[in-house]
């Protein structure tokens, strides 16, 4: 297990094959509780290609200096993706609008 943020990875291999390729992260979060997203491909053993770009929202607990991660959300495509940025950002909108009233 990871001990820092910055060792926590999607990165995984199965065997000698990197099966979920980690191409970006964001911090969130720090603290006790720490939110990651990540950006990365899965490896499409069939086509022996890297797939479209997935999102994944982690959480993590940091317990005896050790982080465990406690839940996550995928987000599996790229329309996933703009639908989820567009709920927010309306209701952040309107949130700001209200606050200004």
């Amino acid at each position: 297990m990871a001990e820092t943020i910055d060792e926590l990875t999607v990165n995984y291999m199965d065997g000698e094959t990197q099966t979920v390729k980690e191409l970006d992260k964001k911090v969130l979060s720090k603290g006790a509780w720490s939110t990651i997203i990540y950006r990365y491909q899965d490896w499409n053993r069939s086509a022996e290609e890297y797939g479209p770009d997935k999102y994944t929202i982690r959480r993590y607990q940091k317990r005896n200096g050790e982080y465990q991660q406690k839940s996550k959300f995928n987000i599996s495509s790229e329309k996933q993706a703009k639908e989820v940025i567009e709920a927010l950002s309306a209701w952040i909108e309107d949130s700001s609008l209200k606050t200004k009233s």
